[in-house]
């Protein structure tokens, strides 16, 4: 076997320090959109022109992925976010935040596909569990310790320091882009593509991401302003809260990356880590915040997991040549799963208490579980 390619340590940097930045930041800003006054609905509505980007972009920025070199795209990504992030301190409503929202989504989707597209395309001979394992595991951690970061940033200074630092670490993390790989790819026919989307294998394993990709909304949009108004807790408190549990998810996928491929092992892990996922999102609902917070962990592990077997399972379904496309079309669907869940939990939430979004979305993903049953029984991934 041979070892990982110094390539691989490139785009785990990058992975880490981006999501430590722009993904963290998802969890503490309904805070700073509370601060500013806006509502229920604005909030929903920003963070799906957020989710609205890669619904947009996502083949067209994969179908590029597979053609052109993708160095350039992650330069001009991570140059936009870091303009942002410096201009969110300045916008203090809805026309002005829901565009930079939705310009910040589209540079993110450009890293997202753009990395995974390199990754994908990537030929060392590796144990698929490791090589999927470690990747989520850098992505993860990054959001984990961001969340850290940034309470405890928001707790001593405010949004505009942590806005300001992170800009900064995004400015750092464009030196390393220049070491990535500049090779073109082949061309591929939209033949190709059709073949490789439109068929019972992988329309079923859409309709699962999709449904999964709901309760991303609610985390979004409701979480951290459940954590202050259900459970009482101070903002360095919400901080905490969230990226200890999401410590967990990193850890998840990390013992992913210790497990030889087996795939019977790893679809029966799927469906296990979809019911865990479901069933500690409902059950954080406990005024009890010790509970509330071992539940949240383990919603976290089953996210985890499935974030490991997603990007494998996407990686098996489509041929190298094309999957920067054909990953780019999943990816729109589970983009659309998080706008439509962030429409749908934040009016829920701030109209019928924000506790409710958790048990609707709970539910939905033990439900899903089954399906997922179902899905393994006919097809194999």
């Amino acid at each position: 076997m041979r070892h990982m390619l110094p390539s691989h340590k490139i785009i785990h940097f990058i992975n880490f320090s981006r999501k430590l930045t722009v993904n963290s930041l998802l969890f503490l800003i309904p805070l700073y959109f509370l601060k500013i006054q806006l509502s229920g609905w604005e909030i929903g509505l920003i963070i799906s022109f957020y989710a609205a980007a890669p619904l947009l972009f996502s083949f067209f920025i994969g179908w590029l992925n597979d053609r052109f070199p993708i160095r350039r795209t992650v330069r001009l990504a991570l140059s936009l976010q870091c303009l942002l992030f410096l201009l969110l301190g300045f916008a203090q409503n809805v026309f002005f935040l829901a565009p930079m929202f939705l310009f910040l989504g589209i540079a993110n989707n450009a890293i997202d596909m753009s990395m995974n597209s390199l990754y994908y395309k990537d030929e060392a001979v590796i144990d698929q569990n490791k090589k999927y394992g470690i990747y989520n595991f850098w992505l993860a951690f990054g959001i984990a310790l961001g969340t850290l970061i940034g309470g405890f940033l928001i707790e001593v200074s405010s949004f505009t320091t942590l806005f300001i630092i992170y800009a900064i670490l995004l400015v750092i993390t464009l030196v390393p882009t220049r070491y990535l790989d500049e090779k073109k790819f082949e061309a591929v026919s939209m033949k190709d593509y059709k073949l490789e989307l439109i068929n019972t294998k992988t329309i079923f394993f859409a309709v699962m991401i999709f449904t999964l990709s709901l309760h991303w909304g609610v985390e979004g949009t409701v979480y951290s302003p459940f954590l202050r108004e259900y459970l009482g807790l101070e903002r360095s408190q919400i901080a905490l809260f969230i990226s200890i549990s999401l410590f967990a998810l990193a850890l998840a996928s990390y013992f992913m990356s210790l497990r030889k491929y087996n795939p019977a092992a790893n679809r029966n892990l799927f469906i296990l880590a979809m019911f865990l996922s479901g069933a500690g999102h409902f059950l954080m609902v406990n005024r009890v915040v010790l509970v509330s917070f071992l539940f949240r962990v383990l919603h976290e592990i089953g996210d985890g997991i499935l974030g490991v077997l997603i990007v494998l399972y996407i990686s098996r379904l489509f041929q190298r040549k094309s999957i920067g496309g054909s990953a780019g079309m999943l990816m729109t669907i589970m983009v659309s799963g998080h706008m439509v869940g962030a429409l749908i939990f934040s009016s829920l939430g701030y109209s019928f208490g924000l506790h409710t979004p958790f048990l609707v979305s709970g539910s939905i993903l033990i439900l899903n579980s089954l399906f997922g049953i179902y899905v393994f029984k006919r097809q194999s991934y």
